[in-house]
């Protein structure tokens, strides 16, 4: 009897013994996990941190250059490579074709991914844009560049942007304007330092698309010639306007002429009274804002 009773403790113990070691594993594993997952984290920022401070610098370095500069010397020969949408895309925000840049201190048009559409890099600190910022991004149709310190754009810029529709170059130091692409809807370029030589006589007449216009707070002497009909909205107030002619709005020899599609000219804040040129508003459906007497 006392055989039989070991027997069947025996048999109960076994299989408890057995099953032991598959529960400790469990913790273990989880905490190898949680570290890989731990490490990625901190290996992730440690790459943004580098890129950010590659950009703060001026050094046109991509992230694969900096880590072989920090890494293996042997590869220090190994030519760089031009693929710099993952920096560009790790310092600003790249989301459905649209890249935001905004208020990260650049100094220059960062390195754009060929799809890009729409471009938002306001409140930075790009002093040129160059003829090769946008060479090879022709899908481009906005781009915001809004409170920098833009003081030159090279010529053909914008050359190849025939898609472009939106083009805001507010609150810059230009002194003249740029050939503009030719389906633009909106330019904007208040305040900045323009006069009335830096726009050319045929700046605007052929954006046949052009609707609003806004050239508030510059230095211009007279409004711009050839202002296209497409024109809705003209903003000029807070220049430094003493002239206009029967021809600026309308057309002297054609007195049944209207601008049908003109709805709001400002211009207050210059020094011209607009009651002494009442023959330069008669094709207008609205009489500009501004002073009369």
């Amino acid at each position: 009897m006392e055989t039989l009773q070991a027997a069947f403790f025996l048999f109960l113990f076994v299989p408890l013994v057995n099953s032991a070691p598959p529960l400790q594993q469990e913790p273990f594993q989880f905490d190898e996990y949680d570290t890989d997952v731990s490490m990625e984290s901190l290996t992730q920022q440690d790459y943004e941190i580098q890129t950010k401070d590659i950009i703060k610098d001026g050094t046109n370095v991509s992230l694969d250059t900096s880590l072989r500069l920090q890494g293996d010397d042997s590869q220090l020969d190994v030519p760089t490579t031009k693929d710099t949408n993952l920096p560009t895309c790790l310092l600003c925000v790249c989301l459905s074709g649209s890249v935001y840049c905004e208020e990260i201190d650049i100094e220059a048009v960062p390195p754009l991914p060929k799809e890009t559409a729409y471009l938002y890099a306001r409140f930075n600190k790009i002093k040129r844009i160059a003829a090769s910022d946008f060479a090879d991004i022709t899908t481009l149709r906005r781009i915001d560049f809004s409170g920098n310190r833009i003081e030159e754009i090279e010529d053909g810029a914008f050359s190849k942007l025939l898609l472009l529709e939106e083009l805001s170059l507010a609150e810059n130091r230009l002194i003249k304007l740029p050939v503009l692409p030719p389906k633009l809807t909106t330019f904007n370029a208040n305040q900045n330092r323009i006069k009335s030589r830096g726009i050319k006589a045929n700046a605007f007449k052929k954006l046949t698309n052009l609707a609003y216009l806004y050239l508030g707070h510059n230095a211009l002497e007279s409004v711009p010639l050839n202002l296209p009909e497409s024109l809705r909205i003209l903003h000029l107030q807070y220049n430094n306007i003493t002239t206009i002619t029967d021809d600026t709005f309308c057309k002297s020899n054609n007195t049944r002429y209207i601008r049908t599609r003109m709805d709001e000219i400002r211009m207050e804040g210059n020094p011209i009274v607009l009651a002494k040129h009442v023959n330069a508003f008669s094709c207008l459906r609205m009489l500009p804002v501004g002073t009369y007497y």
